[in-house]
């Protein structure tokens, strides 16, 4: 009998007792740690939630005709690229999909033992590997955020199942170099999976054409990558598990196939919202409205504390050095000065333990009382 896996702990579950320090203060805790969203979805998908009458049947496993049709028109009218319904898939939220995509491509038959992920990046991906039996090995980053492909040593790209890329990246916010990342994979064989979550939300547009032009893996081709996209920050959905994948036309008809024998299933009235939410551009301008403004009112703030906190490329976190690269001592300070919660920088691997990072996800009047708390710093506000 092989031994357990044994998973380490939830990131988050290890700042109980920051987040108690933070509570002491008048108005509690401004909890800027896990990035959940805050603001209303569009009320159209919530009609579309409340009366869409598909709570009846069993809805379909790779999403509805509308859904689908939806998911290609928001990338055609997004990005410029072309991608037949037919092509994408619904997934439950995209984080299941990204835990179990490495376990799905080594039951396709993909040669392989290794998944590469950013060395500084969101947990899953390396939990993915992990729930597989597989290897997982961080790629170094350059100094700009992005993936320093040449820094992968050979052993392990031969190796290489797939190669994980998020762009805008959490936590750093670096926006990727997705056709050279594509490229890479193909040359070698090993497909790239672009986490594109947050690419609603990347500072710098295209001045040119479609708004977001050139911002997906899918600008280069569906050949031997896959696209993984969300409604969670997009429309402020994270509730109701939503998003959709597509790419190499193999890859996905293979997972579409394998899901739907895993009972993987996005609700009937989910998908309904999701509809309705994918049709709608103006409520994700009004959104990335705020999570700037968000951006600039905390960077602006902690200038306060003397931290230097520079504008992301994309995506709406802070990524914040810690003085003396001491990033559990900046939270404790944060917790105790300002009654702030934020994520020590380890939680993203163990390249990022010099920094914090902030989220910028929490209603305008939290961040009118934590400007009120550092007006005046250096202790708790008083009791609850």
């Amino acid at each position: 009998m092989s031994a357990p896996l044994i998973l380490e702990p939830y990131p988050y579950d290890r700042l109980g007792h920051l987040r108690a320090i933070a509570d002491a203060h008048a108005g509690g805790c401004v909890d800027l740690s896990i990035g959940d969203p805050c603001d209303p979805p569009p009320p159209a998908a919530v009609e579309a939630l409340a009366g869409s009458g598909a709570e009846r049947s069993y809805p379909a496993s790779v999403g509805s005709a509308a859904f689908l049709r939806a998911a290609a028109g928001w990338l055609a009218r997004r990005f410029g690229v072309q991608v037949p319904p037919e092509r994408i898939a619904a997934c439950v939220g995209t984080k299941e999909l990204i835990a179990s995509l490495p376990r799905l491509l080594q039951l396709r038959g993909d040669e392989g033992d290794t998944v590469l992920y950013p060395a500084v990046a969101y947990p899953t991906y390396a939990a993915g590997a992990k729930l597989a039996g597989l290897r997982a090995v961080p790629v170094p980053l350059e100094g700009n955020g992005r993936l320093d492909l040449g820094a992968i040593r050979t052993r392990d790209a031969d190796r290489a199942l797939c190669l994980w890329v998020n762009s805008p990246a959490n936590p750093t916010g670096a926006v990727e170099d997705l056709a050279a990342a594509a490229a890479w994979g193909r040359e070698r064989g090993v497909v790239v999976c672009s986490d594109e979550c947050y690419v609603e939300f990347t500072w710098d547009r295209a001045r040119e054409g479609p708004p977001l032009a050139g911002r997906t893996i899918l600008a280069q081709g569906s050949d031997g990558v896959v696209a993984v996209h969300s409604l969670s920050k997009r429309s402020n959905l994270a509730g109701v598990r939503a998003g959709f994948y597509t790419g190499d036309a193999d890859v996905v008809d293979f997972c579409a196939q394998a899901r739907r024998h895993l009972g993987c299933m996005v609700p009937g009235p989910v998908q309904a919202a999701a509809t309705a939410a994918l049709n709608d551009d103006d409520h994700v301008e009004t959104q990335r409205r705020r999570y700037r403004d968000r951006l600039a009112t905390l960077a602006g703030l902690l200038e306060h504390l003397d931290l230097r906190a520079p504008l992301p490329e994309g995506a709406f976190y802070l990524w914040v050095a810690a003085p003396g690269g001491d990033a559990w001592g900046l939270a404790q300070r944060l917790a105790a000065t300002a009654g702030v919660l934020v994520s020590p920088g380890e939680f993203y691997g163990s390249a990022g333990a010099g920094h914090v990072r902030l989220a910028a996800t929490v209603p305008d009047e939290r961040l009118e009382l934590l400007a009120a708390r550092l007006a005046t710093p250096g202790r708790p506000s008083g009791p609850r």
